[in-house]
């Protein structure tokens, strides 16, 4: 990820560009929260608001919660598909989150950088933080203002935590969630 700089170095430009530059309106999403003008997380959005994703200029949707949680859309990759956006699913069992889910996350993401993307479950638990993994290690941003984004979601317990700390760890961050 870090060695492929110029896919990098345009999503760090789409990052720091001012929240206020985000011209287009996005669809009402449960725990909305915008990271930057082409970022987003969320919980599951209905079918009403995925169906709206493509007018508010989204151009890809990573999905990071199994299609069997009881409040999934069954039809959102066809929702999606009919906007021309791509859609990329990760099922990361709530339970479970393993470093193979992050860099599979964080794979898609260099992949659609420079691309408006909203990555999204069920709350925005697993997406929150694995954003927030993405934006340290990847991206090299302070933890500190990385994970206000998590912080205005929940304090990650139990494996989420255990995942953020090796993963931080590993990468030689030195970060304690709090």
């Amino acid at each position: 990820m870090d060695n492929d700089m110029p896919s990098r170095r345009a999503f760090m430009a789409a990052v720091l560009i001012p929240l206020g530059a985000y011209a287009q309106a996005s669809p009402r999403l449960p725990n909305e929260v915008q990271v930057s003008p082409l970022l987003v997380t969320s919980g599951q959005p209905p079918a009403r608001a995925l169906a709206a994703l493509g007018e508010a200029g989204f151009q890809a949707v990573i999905y990071l919660a199994p299609s069997t949680v009881p409040d999934a859309v069954a039809d959102e990759h066809a929702i999606l598909q009919k906007q021309g956006i791509e859609f990329v699913h990760v099922p990361i069992p709530f339970g479970s989150p393993e470093e193979k889910h992050y860099l599979e996350v964080a794979g898609a993401l260099t992949r659609l950088a420079g691309k408006k993307v909203l990555v999204h479950c069920q709350v925005n638990m697993r997406a929150s933080t694995m954003m927030f993994l993405y934006r340290v290690i990847a991206l090299h941003e302070p933890p500190e203002r990385a994970y206000e984004a998590v912080a205005r979601i929940w304090s990650p317990r139990g494996p989420w935590r255990e995942l953020m700390v090796s993963q931080l760890r590993k990468h030689g961050v030195a970060f304690e969630p709090y």
